[in-house]
Formats: C-alpha cells, structure tokens, sequence
C-alpha cells in the first residue's frame, strides 16, 4: 500500500536522488506484480524536478501471458492511487515471452523494460548503466509459472555488476541470502552501515542491505568491435541533429531523438513527407513466426509491439489504423510454430480456427495461422504524427547530394554546393539514396539493392460478402475495408521486382497481383475479376530498400557523428520504430529495447566483417 510505496522510494533514495537529471534508471531483480515499478511511475509523474526518462528495467523469471499476468494483478494488494496507472500496465503486458520487452508510457518518457528468463544470462545480454540497483525477497509471486533459476551466485552479481556505474544504489530485501551479499561485496558493493527507513507503524522491522557500487579498482568499460563510436555506456549529450529521408524510417529516428531533448531537421527532396515507399496508402502490420522462432521472428514481436504503443497514441482507431487481427495463410507450406509455444505465445500468433478460415472463404485444413496483435496502418499518416513531436523542424524540397564534416559535426550539401543544415550527428535515412551518400561520406558503399512493389486497389461495391472482415497475408495479402477517399476501398499485392526503381505503374503486375490473390484468397479473387478485367483498378507504386539478409541497418558508421537507419525493406511499419528506439538508446547509453545480441545483428558494419571472412577467391 501506500507506506511500502513510499518505503521503496526512500530506500533508493527518491525522488530526490533523480532532480533535475536527463535520465534515471532503475534494475529491480523482480517484476512481482509490478508494484515496484508504477510506484516509480507515480512518484515520476509527480514531481515537478523529474527526470526527462525514467528506464525501470525488471527481471521476471516467468513466461507470461495476458491472462497470468491479470491473475497476478488480482492477487497483489491494492493501491487505490495507483490503480489507473495498473490499468495501462495491463493493457500492455501479453506475449511475454523469454527475452526483453519495452513498454512505453507518457509519450515515451517512462520505458519498462521486462526480461524474462534466467538472471545471469540475462544480465550478460544488456547494456546500460543502472543508477539504482533494487533486489527483492526471493520467493515465487502468485500466478508465475517459473522458468529453472540459478540464484544470485558470483557470476550473476557480477554480471550485475557490469551493469552498473560507480556510484549506483543498491538496495536488498531482508530475504536475500547472506551468500549473494558477499558476492555483491566481492564484485565491487561497498556495504552501507546505516540501516534502512524505519517500519511503518504497526509493521515488523525490515533491515534491508544497502550498499553503493565503488569497487576498489577501476572497471573495464565494455566497447564494440563492431560500431566503434559506440561505447557500451556512452551518454551523448543532446544537441542538434540532422535526419535525411522522410519516410517511417527517418521519422521514427528524429520522434526517438526529440523526445531526449535533441532538435533534429528532417530533409528530404520530396515536397511532403512519406513520399518514397512509406506513402503506401494502406499497409499491414504482423509478427514474422518461424519454427525455430529465430532472428526476424523475435525481431518483428518487439517491433509490432513497440509500433502498436505508437498508433494507440498518436492515430485515430478504425480511420488511421485498426488492430483486427490478420490470417496468415501459408499456401504450399505447413503451420509452423514453436515448438514450446507457451500460453504467451498465443498473446500473439495461434493455429487460425474454423470460423476464421471460412470467413476467409477457405478450406477447414488450409494451413493458415491468426496473429492477434496485428491489423492495418496507413504509413504516412504514422509518419505526419511522429514529425509532429515538438522540436522536429521538416524541410522539403531539400535534396541533400553531399555530407561534409566539420570541425565538430556535419553539413548537409545540395547539388549546387549549397548548405542545407548543419549539426552535431547525422541520421541517414533515405532508403535506397542511403547507398550514394554512405558511400559519398564514408568511402564504402553498402549492400543495399531497390526493389519495386505495385499495389492494386479498388472501392468496395456495396455489399460484397466475399471478403474477408480482416486482413488475410501469405504469398501476396488482401486488406479490404479501409476506409479511402470517401468511401471503403481494398488493397491487394504487391509485386517484388529486384533491382527495379521505376515508378510507372504497370498492367502485367495487376495480373500476377490477381494470379496471387487466386491462390491466397479464392473466393475474393472471384469477386473481384471483373475489376480487374475491366482496367478500373488503379496502381500504386514505391520503392523498397532491403538489405541481404532482410534486416535493416542501424547504428553508427565509421565515421563519428554519422549514423545509418535504412533498408525496413517490406517491414516498415514493423521495423522503424524499433529502430528509431534503438539508435536513441546506442546514442545515450540507455537499456535497449531488445537483446544485446539481436541489436548486433542490425549493425551497418556486419556485411564488411562477412566480406573479411571470406577467402579471396584469387587465392592471392
């Protein structure tokens, strides 16, 4: 209740400790039921001398659905203040299974961050620098189904340890064992003499252990090999920035960056905004499943998730966008799902049932499966929201040809030689175009390639029972009823040509769009021959950039104060804001949104390190 809140508080020191900082961080060894973290929250809102962002980083030992995770919540004691904000916590908390997750609160200044898995391993895989360190009595919560635990052992408080600066609170409950103490000391907490904050009335006494991080001898700072101006917990201090490119990708960039006090100047050589293959007039949004739930699956949960919090805020629901769900139908292939597909994993994706697949007018064994946390965007509507953030300036009709560095940053050149902006960074984010300025800047040309995609779309004729209700994907995708112009229209394709940047619509590709419809979605591709037949389907038509491997580029170049956040590929609505996220943590030393060991994996440099690998095939 409202004594153990503010008992947490006091014991880490708060509100006081986080005055008038950028950021505070807290590590809670536990989740519970995240009494600890909206307590947090509660104070944060309140407090006129609070901190830009608060990061809550919690470790949780179980997988949780939404349905474990409400059982929880019940069974926890009530606070009737912060009753609200449980509401907003439990409208975010499904799917959680074993990694990271990042919900978002307040416009994106109050980030929780739930780990789930095993402690140790868990520690090893993040990357920040925690301000107050909060380790909870060691029992099993209520509703948890625990995943197997190896407890605070030397390895694991010095992982801990790793994430941590000189200085950090720590904070442990009386249960915790008297061996994890003196592991804790061995790795660099000093012990604090003084006892913790009295009881509350009428409560038994409660000696926490409190103790400050200041090891005796100098910890070894933790760089990557593979983005060298990136330090493990580097802290750039805001300034101004520099974002080239429009489109979700460079929005989603400069809306991260703001919200941490940065001013950023979107250029682009288009007259508006989402011009290039974020002007798609409706795109879907959906997990990627995979048997082995490997990169790209696991990539696109935190990206779909992280995306929905956006629209939420920012969208209207039903105008903008709708979340209704989305049959994934895998014609010619089985439905493969993890093997160890937890209840939290159906949260997100399940085997699709009867009446969903006749509602698709499919066959009762068609192999399909349903994503829940799915549905319909219109991409540059989500982009016009998130170049709204205060301290977002756009600029149109600003082709940048060249980067040139200073002293201390960049400018951004036209054709003419002519400077367009200056800044302390830049963020490249202009799709394919990326190519020539890297390579313009860096001396390197990346592995990019353009890859065209036309869309057929049409109105809805009144009644036409032979759609779907909701948005059906596989080889090809039908989006019917979004709302267009003044009436509904329907979506279909879209074509994938490689190395194609021409923009002209074409009759061919309405056919292989319809040849595709056929097989995904018989029954509406009946219906709508006569469209298609008759030349009244109109086109749309962009550009894609993907890399190899279909994973995007981010991070730095080698090059300071140059930075890369291009090739979404045809998962833009599901990558960019991840992304722009995760570029904001590199730059401040933040928690990030997902894995140490996923975040790698996005690096601009990783294509140049399998090239070095290779033998040369001259044999020189």
């Amino acid at each position: 209740m409202m004594a153990d809140r503010i008992r947490f508080l006091h014991s880490l020191g708060l509100p006081a400790a986080w005055a008038a900082k950028p950021r505070w961080c807290i590590l809670d060894s536990r989740l519970d039921a995240g009494e600890r973290f909206l307590a947090a929250w509660h104070a944060w809102r309140g407090d006129p001398q609070r901190p830009r962002m608060l990061h809550y980083v919690a470790m949780e030992s179980a997988v949780l659905g939404a349905s474990a995770w409400q059982r929880r919540r019940i069974s926890a004691d009530g606070d009737p203040e912060l009753a609200p904000f449980a509401e907003d916590l439990q409208a975010q908390c499904f799917g959680l299974l074993p990694g990271l997750h990042r919900l978002v609160f307040e416009g994106g200044r109050v980030l929780l961050t739930i780990c789930v898995g095993e402690p140790g391993a868990l520690l090893r895989d993040l990357q920040f620098q925690a301000d107050a360190v909060y380790l909870a009595d060691d029992a099993t919560p209520t509703g948890a189904t625990p995943l197997r635990i190896e407890r605070w052992d030397r390895w694991t408080c010095k992982a801990l340890a790793r994430c941590c600066r000189r200085g950090t609170v720590l904070v442990a409950e009386p249960a915790t064992k008297a061996q994890a103490r003196d592991h804790l000391v061995q790795v660099g907490f000093v012990p604090d003499p003084g006892d913790g904050p009295p009881p509350a009335s009428g409560r038994p006494a409660c000696r926490r252990w409190h103790g400050r991080y200041d090891p005796a001898w100098m910890p070894k700072r933790r760089l990557s090999d593979d983005a060298p101006h990136v330090s493990s917990y580097a802290s750039t201090p805001p300034g101004r920035c520099v974002v080239i490119g429009a489109g979700l990708a460079g929005a989603a960039a400069a809306a991260s960056l703001v919200r941490r006090g940065w001013l950023v100047d979107v250029l682009d050589s288009a007259q508006a905004p989402a011009a290039g293959a974020s002007g798609l007039p409706a795109g879907l949004l959906a997990p990627h499943t995979s048997s082995d739930d490997g990169v790209l699956s696991r990539l696109s949960r935190s990206g779909v998730r992280l995306t929905l919090q956006q629209t939420r805020v920012l969208l209207r629901d039903g105008v903008d966008w709708r979340q209704i769900g989305l049959l994934e139908h895998r014609t010619g292939d089985r439905v493969a799902l993890p093997a160890r597909w937890a209840a939290a994993g159906r949260d997100w994706t399940l085997a699709a049932n009867a009446t969903q697949l006749a509602q698709a007018g499919l066959a009762d064994d068609a192999p399909a499966l349903w994503h829940r946390q799915a549905g319909w965007i219109k991409p540059a509507r989500l982009v016009g929201a998130l170049l709204s953030e205060p301290g977002i300036a756009w600029h149109g009709n600003a082709p940048v040809a060249a980067l040139a560095p200073l002293e201390s940053g960049w400018q951004a050149l036209d054709a003419n030689g002519r400077v367009l902006a200056k800044a302390d960074m830049v963020v490249i984010a202009a799709g394919f175009a990326s190519r020539f300025l890297l390579a313009a800047a860096t001396g390197t040309s990346p592995a990019l390639q353009a890859i065209r995609g036309q869309m057929s779309h049409g109105n809805h004729a009144p009644g036409s029972p032979e759609f779907p209700p909701f948005p059906v994907n596989g080889n090809g995708h039908l989006t019917p009823q979004v709302p267009f112009g003044s009436g509904t229209a329907w979506f279909a394709g879209a074509s994938y040509e490689r190395d194609d940047t021409d923009t002209a619509s074409r009759a061919q590709d309405h056919v292989a769009n319809l040849e595709r419809l056929k097989i995904l979605l018989p029954r509406a591709a009946r219906q709508l021959q006569a469209e298609f037949s008759s030349g009244r389907v109109q086109a749309w038509v962009g550009v894609r950039c993907a890399s190899p491997d279909r994973l995007p580029l981010l991070g730095p170049t080698r090059r300071p104060g140059l930075w890369v956040c291009t090739a979404m590929g045809s998962r833009g609505l599901t990558m960019a804001v991840l992304c722009g996220e995760l570029l904001a943590a590199w730059l401040h030393g933040e928690p990030l949104p997902i894995e140490q060991s996923l975040a790698r994996r996005l690096l601009p440099g990783r294509f140049d390190r399998k090239a070095a690998s290779r033998p040369d095939p001259s044999g020189a």
